[in-house]
Parts: C-alpha cells; structure tokens; sequence
C-alpha cells in the first residue's frame, strides 16, 4: 500500500471532483503526493493564498493497480517530449471535457519553474525540444498522483 498526501486548508472527508479545478498538469482532477513535504508545502501556500491553516490529508492506496487492468493509467518517469505535449494539452484545454480519459496518471509536477519554461515554449521563444533539455537541467524533480475518475477515487481510503 503506498501513502499518498494531499496538501489543502480543509479536511476533506469526500473528494468531491466537481470541486477540482480545470486546466491543470493532468486536467480536472485529484492531486496527491507521495512525498509528506511536497504536500505540506502545498498546504502552507494554499494557506498564505486562500486564508485559513494548512491541513495534510493522508490516503492510502493499492499502488499494484497502476498495473493492472481495473484503473487505466498513465506513467510519466521524467521530462518527456510525451509529458510535455500531454500538460500543453491538458493546461490549454478550451471545453469542460477531459483531454483524456485516464482513471490514474502519474508524473512530474510542472511547478512554477517549469512554468517559465512553458511560457517560453508557448510563446515560441523556444522550441519543444529546448524545453525538454532546459527541463533536464533544473534538477529536484516532484512527482504527483492525478485521480481523474469517481472510479480512481473509490480506491483512495482516508486515514
């Protein structure tokens, strides 16, 4: 089982996905964090931007699912061309409908870091595979759990 950890100012007793908001790395979803720290630095800036305390919340989650057939799943390992092209898609998305249809995806945070280099490339400063190279270069790589579907929530349980 793997711990999971999602940094928020309100403890969550029902991950609502109408809550979650779009356009982000991995589209409308629920984000988690297997790293504690990651999350609660989440939870710190969340509070210094929306009010109220920093609150972790701690799922637990049967990572042999990642693969298996039940959930349809997606893994980035690292700063792919694939990864890049998917949180373009993901973060431009113009409708309220998912870019696609994956219960689980997990892979690199696009942080604020990576946001400048995103800027870059989407304003043609820099081509796709500069961004891809500056990416390999900014070392201290987070990863994050994306639940996308009521079918990959029902297998988080809370603790």
């Amino acid at each position: 089982m793997l711990k999971l950890y999602h940094g928020s100012t309100v403890n969550i007793s029902e991950i609502d996905l109408s809550k979650s908001r779009p356009n982000k790395d991995f589209g409308k979803g629920f984000y988690l964090s297997a790293n504690r720290q990651q999350a609660l630095r989440m939870a710190e800036f969340k509070s210094l931007t929306e009010g109220g305390n920093p609150i972790i919340n701690t799922y637990l989650f049967d990572d042999g699912l990642l693969n298996s057939n039940e959930l349809k799943t997606l893994t980035f390992n690292g700063y792919t061309k694939e990864w890049a092209e998917f949180i373009f898609a993901n973060r431009n998305n113009p409708t309220k409908q998912q870019v696609h249809d994956y219960d689980v995806v997990y892979g690199p945070i696009a942080n604020d870091r990576v946001g400048v280099q995103i800027s870059k490339y989407e304003t043609g400063i820099i081509s796709l595979e500069q961004f891809i190279e500056n990416l390999k270069y900014m070392g201290g790589v987070t990863y994050q759990y994306f639940f996308g579907t009521d079918k990959a929530i029902s297998k988080l349980k809370k603790i």
